[in-house]
């Protein structure tokens, strides 16, 4: 089991930055891939990025170019940069990762707004 606790959420202008962070109760070594995904009021969650152990990312159309998506292992850390927010980024963003058992974790989410 992992428990995973998100921070760095936070009230931002549009346009304007934010780094979020993904702290885990153990190693995230053995984690194939990591994510994040968010969930905007009265919408479905979404995907928006993932890593793999090695380093490999992708992302969703929606935040291609603005958000980066990264890992520290020896921290036990994922990290979202969040560059040129806008007001649809506004949402609660959740990191995630699955175990080799095919487990889902998640953390509580971290909220962000964008104001215009």
């Amino acid at each position: 089991q992992v428990q995973l606790v998100e921070s760095g959420g936070g009230l931002v202008q549009a346009g304007g930055s934010l780094r979020l962070s993904c702290g885990a109760s153990r190693s995230i070594f053995s984690f194939a891939v990591m994510g994040w995904h968010r969930q905007a009021p009265g919408k479905q969650r979404e995907w928006v990025a993932k890593i793999s152990r090695t380093d490999s990312t992708t992302y969703a159309d929606s935040v291609k170019g603005r958000f980066t998506i990264s890992r520290d292992n020896a921290k036990n850390t994922l990290f979202l940069q969040m560059n040129s927010l806008r007001p649809e980024d506004t949402a609660v963003y959740y990191c995630s990762t699955t175990d080799r058992s095919g487990t889902d974790y998640w953390g509580q989410g971290t909220q962000v707004t964008v104001s215009s």
